[in-house]
């Protein structure tokens, strides 16, 4: 079998940051609900058509049953015969643990259980406290930069001017500060990434990774999840749910899926460095690739205004952020 040509285009992460390709491929309780072979499949498909970015986080929690996706994505790749400068690996670091656990330390596990001994992007978790001390978490961070052990680090759902403090704390620590900021984005999730908050940080280099794009697959057609998804800023998920006919409309109108329609309206934003998605089958990772076609035969423009009545957050999520 031939080797498919790469399709997914690159762009870069922040002002120092990689060049990432549009999708990256996430792993939130992904790969320890597929068959093993579907999986192995999947990632180097995923490679082969030019995805190089690979959230992999560790998900599981005290209390909960333990969960090895993570674990499972280093035997993938090994079995896939990917080697290490094929893709570019995205861990989380959480901020419940810190200080009393370091960053380092708690990097340093997580790379142990993915096998490997870098991380070219960590994505620091939600601030969920209010005693954090971001010039520290500044510095701690400049010295893993300084070591190699991180190439460049973002943020997941920080309030704008949390991102622009930490940012001038970092440049005071000699690092370039956060490149990315990875945020909830889809045609009815809209307020925080489109804001004047957030056009000013986008403004000064720091580039988004849209998550959460399809609603914990409400958005791709299952209105009943049955896993664990994402918190529900603003409560407006059931208005989501609501929405989901409405855009699965629109994707039929443009013979496409409901997922594609989704990827490609996160594409639009000028400010997207890449979208992020989770798949447990192959042709989700294909549709999804897909997208890439549709922005490009219909058009941003045109894809903002048909999904604009589907925005459910607008004056209810303050767009500056949590």
């Amino acid at each position: 079998m031939s080797t498919p040509k790469k399709v997914v285009p690159l762009r870069r992460v922040g002002t120092h940051g990689p060049d990432v390709s549009v999708l990256s491929l996430g792993s939130w309780h992904t790969y320890d609900r597929m068959a093993f072979e579907d999986s192995v499949a999947m990632v180097r498909h995923a490679v082969d058509l030019g995805i190089n970015l690979f959230d992999v986080g560790v998900y599981g929690f005290p209390g909960h049953p333990p969960v090895f996706t993570d674990v499972l994505f280093s035997a993938i790749v090994r079995a896939a015969g990917i080697s290490r400068d094929e893709y570019l690996l995205s861990a989380k670091l959480w901020l419940e643990p810190y200080p009393e656990m370091s960053l380092r330390e708690q990097l340093e596990k997580a790379l142990f259980r993915v096998g490997t001994d870098r991380a070219d992007l960590v994505i620091l978790g939600d601030i969920r406290r209010d005693d954090l001390d971001l010039n520290q978490l500044a510095v701690d961070l400049a010295e893993l930069e300084v070591d190699g052990i991180i190439g460049c680090w973002g943020v997941n759902n920080w309030s704008a001017t949390a991102i622009k403090t930490i940012r001038d704390h970092a440049l005071q620590a000699g690092s370039p500060g956060p490149q990315i900021a990875q945020l909830k984005y889809s045609p009815c999730r809209r307020s925080i990434p489109d804001g004047a908050p957030f056009a000013q940080v986008f403004a000064e280099g720091i580039t988004m990774q849209a998550s959460d794009i399809l609603e914990g697959g409400i958005l791709a057609g299952n209105k009943k999840p049955g896993r664990e998804i994402g918190r529900d800023p603003g409560g407006v998920r059931e208005k989501i749910v609501e929405a989901a006919d409405g855009i699965a409309a629109v994707a039929a109108e443009l013979e496409v899926t409901p997922a594609q329609l989704c990827v490609a309206f996160t594409l639009t934003h000028p400010s997207v460095s890449t979208v992020l998605f989770g798949a447990t089958k192959m042709q989700q990772l294909v549709d999804n690739v897909n997208a890439l076609e549709l922005v490009e035969r219909v058009g941003a423009e045109r894809l903002r205004e048909l999904l604009a009545p589907f925005w459910v957050d607008a004056d209810v999520v303050n767009p500056e952020g949590p």
